[in-house]
């Protein structure tokens, strides 16, 4: 058996298994002198000082782990803590700086949504076009994202209310599709991930705009009033919402908002007896529905769980008097915004909202203009007048060196969105410097 001692540098990175350091000290101090001792044995095991074959420095590790590229690293339990990250004192003191806990979480739900889109058929020239291309036991890993310890229990379908002419019947059977695949329902069922959210977490995920009708139903941008709502407010107009979002979140004979309240209906049986929170994440159109049926759970169900909505580049969905109801409600919402992002502007316009927090950042002065206590009144009450909801998470495209065009499409895409949360720190810090470079078109 031969001992042998020899420096160490004190940046190497050691492997617990295969190495055995000791620390000399003086006087039960520990001084800077490092020493590694090898032992090696008579037998054919070695320890070897040889560095592995394959060297990785924290620095490249931690850039895996930010960038997303360790899959196998999970976040850290949330324990206790996890209502403070669903929003019970909507993230305040979470959001500026980011807390790196809420950054994990949001980009964790932003893969659920990316699934979405990574199962849904876009070729018009297919015949499952506007269908799901995945079965429910293998869409999470066939959509490149695995490991997640969820279940999928319900595919989720939308369809457009808009009445379409006869002709139309002689155009390509894609441009007329009234009813399409728009998300799933999924449950935490691994013990594992459950002791770590510190609950059972369902999750609805929603895709973005896809189809022609879908894209109709867009811009059908003015307010309606809700179905079954309350009556008028203070403000006399009452809870209104975008004409469009509500056509596809209630339209057809087995709706989409039918498809959730059962589905919710049969979770909340399974699963009510124990600590349970409701997830719903989104983008754009994704984004929207996810707001109307965080609604709508609060509404339809006498002891729903707490409901979360976070959304990646929504548009607008109603006014004044809907915020207001979503507030009295509890439903919390965080919106991720990309200040670059032309669909977070629209539809409507936002006027002077005097029951904001002073220091809020919820709403940015779409129509930049300074109007009489009169004339807001009367817009307010216009077919036109939206408000923003929930706490807002403001990011923006320029602030990353590694986006190469500041462009419509660009700024509103899912992948950018992850990016810039990726990477934000604070509104006073500089982008990270470990957040994931490459953004592909």
């Amino acid at each position: 058996m031969r001992l042998s001692v020899a420096p160490v540098r004190s940046d190497s990175v050691l492997s617990s298994r295969q190495r055995y350091d000791a620390v000399s000290s003086t006087n039960g101090r520990r001084t800077d002198n490092y020493c590694r001792c090898t032992l090696t044995l008579p037998s054919q095991t070695t320890l070897s000082m040889d560095p592995p074959a394959k060297k990785e420095t924290w620095e490249r590790l931690l850039l895996k782990q930010d960038s997303g590229e360790c899959n196998g690293i999970r976040p850290v339990k949330l324990g206790r803590r996890w209502m403070e990250y669903q929003g019970l004192r909507n993230w305040t003191g979470l959001l500026d700086p980011l807390d790196d806990n809420l950054r994990r979480e949001i980009l964790r739900y932003g893969k659920f949504v990316e699934a979405a889109y990574k199962s849904y058929d876009f070729d018009p020239s297919s015949p499952t076009f506007a269908t799901c291309r995945f079965p429910r036991s293998t869409l999470l890993e066939r959509s490149g994202f695995p490991g997640t310890g969820y279940r999928l229990t319900k595919n989720l379908r939308t369809t457009s209310g808009i009445q379409l002419p006869r002709w139309i019947e002689k155009a390509p059977s894609w441009v007329a599709t009234q009813s399409s695949w728009i998300g799933y329902v999924a449950v935490c069922q691994d013990k594992e991930e459950i002791s770590r959210l510190g609950r059972r977490d369902i999750v609805i995920s929603f895709r973005g705009t896809a189809t022609c009708l879908e894209w109709l139903e867009n811009i059908r941008a003015t307010l309606t009033h809700l179905p079954d709502g309350p009556g008028p407010d203070r403000s006399g107009s009452g809870p209104m919402v975008e004409s469009g979002f509500l056509s596809m979140y209630t339209s057809g004979a087995h709706s989409l908002r039918d498809m959730v309240r059962d589905e919710i209906s049969r979770l909340l049986r399974a699963y009510g007896d124990e600590p349970l929170s409701l997830t719903i994440t989104g983008h754009s159109l994704g984004a929207a529905l996810a707001i109307l049926t965080a609604y709508d759970v609060k509404t339809t169900f006498k002891q729903p769980p707490m409901v979360t909505v976070i959304s990646f580049g929504g548009p607008r969905v109603g006014n004044r008097s809907f915020r207001r109801l979503l507030e009295k409600q509890g439903t919390k919402v965080l919106r991720i915004v990309n200040s670059d992002d032309l669909i977070t502007k629209v539809p409507g316009v936002v006027m002077n909202q005097e029951d904001e927090e002073p220091n809020s950042k919820n709403v940015e002065m779409a129509t930049a203009l300074t109007l009489p206590e009169w004339i807001q009144k009367r817009v307010e009450k216009t077919p036109w007048a939206y408000a923003e909801v929930g706490q807002e998470l403001r990011l923006s495209s320029r602030d990353s060196p590694y986006v190469n065009s500041i462009n419509v499409a660009t700024c509103h895409e899912l992948k950018t969105y992850l990016h810039l949360v990726d990477g934000f720190v604070s509104s006073t810090c500089p982008f990270r410097e470990t957040a994931k470079r490459v953004l592909h078109r």
